[in-house]
């Protein structure tokens, strides 16, 4: 299939290659074209812009950063956009952004879906990413044929924007989990015990998570090489803030995983990885 991804950033290029090697042909675009670069070895073709990305493929991929962006991509490809195309946007952005676009789109048969992903760098590499599809039905159907070489759950959430909302459930849930894992091996440590023997000893039990056993090591070594940025889940968690006002809701726990990654953030690890809210923790307590 022909195929236009445009975003080829930490998580846009193992997806992009892992369609490549598939056997699809990609035309990538990046704003940083040097990003986009590497996946000519693996076949894919470097565009100048998204407009000559999207002409005349079959589907148009985005992986781009913040809802400003997405908007900034649909508006260069939607002249040249041809009836029956897919274009599905895997970014994660705001709800109401996505439905609009999908309600532009629909008049000329153009079909949009929201597929925005959960997983991190290792799923996108691995093709492990869970990945949260909102639109119409049988546009799903027919891009589940490639989402199966980018995502090990697939799931089908709804209309138009219901993917967005539901990957804004999941970053509350993993902000929270995250936060929790970084206060549960700062008091192991602080307590004399040895971080590594904690982690393997709650990992298996019901204390388990992802954000425990894969970023727990990263907290132990401080390792803050990233695999999400903290820019970028400061960004989900904003989103996130949007959503539970419009619904008219007070989410307690969210407004404090807020206020810790902003104190990352101002400690100047924006971008370094989500682990990286162990160093504003150890600010807080205190901690050398």
């Amino acid at each position: 299939m022909e195929i236009a991804w445009i975003g080829t950033g930490i998580m846009g290029a193992p997806m992009a290659r892992r369609l490549l090697v598939a056997g699809h042909h990609l035309r990538v675009f990046n704003r940083s074209a040097e990003k986009a670069m590497p996946l000519r070895q693996y076949g894919a073709t470097v565009s100048p812009d998204p407009a000559a990305a999207a002409s005349g493929t079959e589907a148009v991929f985005t992986m781009v950063p913040d809802t400003p962006d997405v908007e900034m991509v649909v508006a260069k490809i939607e002249p040249v956009l041809a009836p029956n195309q897919l274009v599905i946007d895997m970014s994660t952005i705001a709800p109401g952004s996505e439905r609009a676009t999908a309600a532009r789109l629909a008049p000329r048969n153009i079909h949009f879906l929201d597929a925005p992903v959960s997983g991190g760098e290792t799923g996108a590499i691995e093709g492990t990413l869970t990945i949260m599809v909102g639109g119409e039905a049988p546009a799903f159907e027919r891009a589940k044929p490639l989402l199966v070489h980018l995502g090990r759950q697939i799931t089908y959430m709804g209309p138009a924007g219901s993917g967005q909302l539901t990957k804004l459930c999941n970053q509350i849930a993993v902000a929270v989990t995250l936060e929790a894992a970084a206060e549960a091996l700062r008091l192991a440590a602080s307590g004399g015990l040895d971080p590594s023997t904690v982690l393997e000893a709650i990992g298996a039990g019901a204390a388990s998570s992802w954000q425990l056993k894969n970023l727990g090591p990263k907290i132990i070594a401080r390792d803050w090489r990233p695999g999400f940025f903290i820019k970028l889940i400061r960004k989900d968690l904003r989103l996130v803030q949007e959503a539970a006002r419009d619904s008219g809701l007070a989410l307690p726990g969210l407004a404090m995983m807020t206020s810790m990654f902003n104190s990352a953030s101002a400690l100047g690890h924006d971008l370094d990885g989500t682990q990286a809210v162990a160093a504003a923790l150890d600010r807080i307590a205190m901690v050398k």
